[in-house]
């Protein structure tokens, strides 16, 4: 009796807060109308009722009118006003990264810098650069590589052993499925040919059956075991990095994918003051009992920090050989992929978490995958009974077309990441053949049959940069300029679809739709200011357009040069 009604106290938490903190926000305006910001140009609200204007006026935090500037100026006292004009450009809602990894996003910066070598000798000379910046001892993280890029050989450790003979290295792939470690690495890890292959991971190994250093999901866990842990000073220096290179993006909000350790440095962050970004904190869904019990002694959280929801795994990626699909991959007829977590497990946790009034978010890829945690949702819905849940598929990138519409008709929001259809269209097809990818990042058909889509980045594995994940939703151009009409033509969404992605769908998928997304009377002043309007240029100027300015609670935190 006493776990049931904790739960439903942390069902009540979890409802009340957002609304708790709209309507004070309501009754402060009510109370005190003092002016601080007025907001002018062509203003895209993403509110349906009134979704275009020409001023946002702000007092404090909040959005105190939205409308035209006259009408504002009739009605308000506006002397001593801050003023800023979008100058011809675009004013939106500030933009919601649905996905982000945001502490090691913020620790990658700093990190060597991989993701565009374009062939093995620059991958090499990267990392010896970089490892004559080390301290001997020192590990060597980053990295963000991609195969692709000089022809689809995979690097081993022969590679860069000469180079690091005094630093143990731990590169992932663009991805975060598969990281390359050298022999001090391995060494440290305890892997070798003897060592077992874990279920879900893969060991990659050469003709005398030694490891040649890429491990593989699950796998990836032995030299995970040996990095040492960021302290939280670190922590803290990562988190300042991330924030300051996402305002820059114009991204004001965001949803972390971490873990609890993470969700507590977050919480001292915003404590003393240094929290400068909105936080949706997502933690590992098989701790889900642990969550629970740290919403019970901290609270679900304010319009800063919020947690509440999970994060599990069905999968692995498409590059990395590791997401899982129905029918084997065109490249390799006897691999379907990998499973890193069991139906069971999954089954459990989901059923748990939802009956605790948490928030369940699952990675999922192939189609294997998303059909399996699609049956997960729908078992658990209709065992726990009806709520609104709003479970999330998180990438949901290659779908089965009969499972397409049941994300529309069980509610599952499909967060996903444009970048990573550019990205993965170069070679995508090689893997899965073209007719599986007519419903590859199905965007379109998913709107069309009543899904919202949240957008985001999945930061650090691709830019968290929404204006190159709109260009790549409304015209799908592959990074190799290989498809200038776009891949997959038929999957294109237009601008204010983009846009929805960013901010009302985005708050939408985290419980927040009373706080942000919009721009009206009473929710955050978020804002995100562009040089031109993305609604009237033609599509080919999109990726010339820049961020000009990002606006968080009614405060500036990045102004371009001018």
């Amino acid at each position: 009796m006493l776990r049931l009604k904790q739960t439903q106290r942390l069902k009540q938490l979890a409802l009340l807060s957002v609304a708790a903190c709209f309507l004070l926000a309501i009754a402060t305006l009510s109370a005190a109308e003092n002016p601080s910001l007025l907001v002018t140009g062509r203003v895209w609200t993403g509110d349906p009722q009134r979704p275009w204007a020409d001023a946002v006026l702000c007092a404090g935090e909040r959005v105190l009118a939205v409308g035209e500037r006259d009408e504002l100026q009739q009605q308000y006292d506006l002397q001593g006003v801050e003023r800023i004009d979008a100058r011809g450009g675009l004013v939106t809602p500030g933009w919601i990264d649905s996905h982000v990894h945001l502490l090691d996003g913020g620790r990658n910066l700093s990190g060597v810098q991989l993701r565009d070598a374009a062939t093995r000798d620059e991958f090499v000379r990267r990392l010896a650069a970089y490892a004559a910046t080390c301290a001997k001892g020192e590990w060597i993280r980053g990295g963000d590589w991609d195969h692709t890029r000089w022809g689809g050989t995979l690097p081993t450790r022969a590679w860069i052993d000469s180079v690091t003979p005094d630093n143990p290295v731990w590169i992932q792939r663009l991805d975060g499925h598969m990281a390359l470690a050298n022999s001090a690495a391995l060494r440290l890890a305890g892997v070798d040919d003897q060592t077992v292959v874990p279920e879900g991971g893969a060991i990659e190994r050469d003709a005398a059956g030694m490891p040649t250093g890429l491990l593989r999901d699950n796998a990836m866990a032995f030299v995970d075991a040996v990095v040492p842990e960021p302290t939280p000073r670190e922590r803290l220096a990562a988190l300042a990095a991330a924030t300051d290179y996402l305002h820059a993006c114009g991204v004001t909000s965001v949803v972390h994918m971490g873990a609890l350790d993470e969700l507590a440095t977050l919480r001292a962050a915003r404590q003393s003051g240094a929290l400068r970004l909105r936080v949706h904190a997502a933690t590992p869904l098989p701790r889900w009992r642990q969550l629970q019990q740290e919403i019970q002694r901290n609270g679900p959280g304010d319009e800063w920090l919020r947690g509440g929801m999970l994060k599990g795994f069905v999968d692995g990626s498409l590059g990395s050989h590791t997401a899982a699909f129905l029918a084997p991959y065109d490249d390799q007829p006897l691999d379907r992929g990998l499973l890193v977590n069991t139906p069971e497990d999954l089954l459990d946790w989901t059923r748990g978490a939802d009956a605790a009034g948490l928030q369940v978010a699952v990675h999922a890829i192939g189609d294997r995958a998303i059909r399996r945690q699609l049956d997960v949702f729908e078992q658990v819905a209709a065992e726990n009974g009806p709520r609104d849940r709003r479970f999330r598929i998180e990438h949901a990138q290659h779908i089965a077309p009969d499972d397409v519409a049941r994300f529309g008709k069980l509610g599952v929001i499909a967060s996903m990441q444009p970048y990573h259809a550019i990205d993965d269209g170069r070679w995508a097809e090689g893997l899965i053949g073209a007719e599986r990818c007519q419903t590859t990042y199905a965007f379109r058909t998913l709107l069309d049959t009543g899904a919202k889509l949240a957008l985001g980045s999945d930061w650090f594995v691709a830019p968290p940069t929404p204006l190159e994940g709109i260009d790549a939703a409304v015209t799908r151009r592959t990074l190799d300029g290989k498809h200038p009409g776009g891949w997959v033509p038929a999957q294109k969404i237009t601008v204010e679809e983009a846009l929805r992605g960013y901010t009302s769908d985005a708050a939408y998928a985290v419980f927040a739709e009373q706080e942000k997304g919009q721009l009206r009377r009473g929710m955050l002043a978020d804002m995100t200011l562009v040089d031109r309007d993305l609604t009237a240029i033609p599509a080919t100027e999109l990726p010339q357009v820049k961020v000009r300015a990002t606006i968080l609670g009614g405060k500036v935190v990045y102004r371009a040069e001018p």
